[in-house]
């Protein structure tokens, strides 16, 4: 490479630093402001499209339900096609009911910096800004939405990393994307979204089905 190449290179270089600075910026002080926003959502609701794709073998789904969630940890997931199934977390465990199994899988809530399911994130369980690397991503986005993408800052989790994407004004999450360690994309979609509905913590107790296999963490 000549001296005049390696000038203009390092010149265009040093010219683009500062914009990808405060773009990470920018990124930073929307993950503070969805932080500071959620923060005063206690429940919501709303219907959802569930649609995974790619991963180690390949797979497509595409699964539709209604979830309603409470803060701190609390949700239910009501999955109504094709499969009916759901998934419950009273804020302390997690119920995972197959009717057509015939099976509950439970298991404890894990710590908040523990967290390795994108959906506890959505029930308060979490901080954006503490455990997550804020960027926008580099996908094209539906006009008057944007794209934040979270990079867990934990090794450990179930997942690489979160795009969230967001009512611009609102800062309403309207999709949330995890792309799993496997290669796979997860994305929820939710429509007809409703917040501070007040719903109570007896909204989330479930009781286990008569004639059914409870299977723990344990084994039994």
């Amino acid at each position: 490479m000549t001296a005049v190449r390696l000038g203009l290179l390092t010149a265009a270089l040093l010219g683009a630093l500062p914009g990808v600075a405060a773009a990470q910026d920018q990124a930073a002080a929307l993950a503070e402001a969805l932080q500071e926003r959620y923060a005063g959502v206690r429940d919501f609701s709303a219907d959802f499209v569930h649609t995974y794709r790619g991963g180690v073998l390949r797979t497509q789904a595409t699964e539709r339900g209604h979830v309603r969630v409470r803060k701190p940890g609390m949700m239910w997931w009501t999955y109504t096609s094709p499969e009916a199934k759901e998934f419950v977390s009273d804020g302390r465990q997690v119920y995972s009911y197959l009717p057509a199994d015939r099976q509950v899988f439970v298991s404890d809530v894990p710590p908040d910096d523990q967290i390795g399911t994108p959906a506890l994130f959505l029930a308060g369980k979490g901080n954006i800004t503490r455990d997550f690397d804020a960027a926008y991503a580099d996908v094209d986005a539906d006009e008057g939405t944007t794209v934040l993408r979270l990079t867990p800052r934990a090794g450990d989790l179930e997942y690489e990393r979160l795009d969230l994407t967001l009512d611009t004004d609102s800062l309403r999450i309207l999709a949330i994307s995890a792309r799993d360690l496997q290669g796979g994309e997860s994305t929820i979609t939710f429509s007809n979204l409703q917040e501070n509905q007040g719903l109570t913590d007896n909204d989330f107790v479930f009781q286990v089905p008569g004639n059914v296999d409870v299977i723990t963490d344990d084994g039994f």
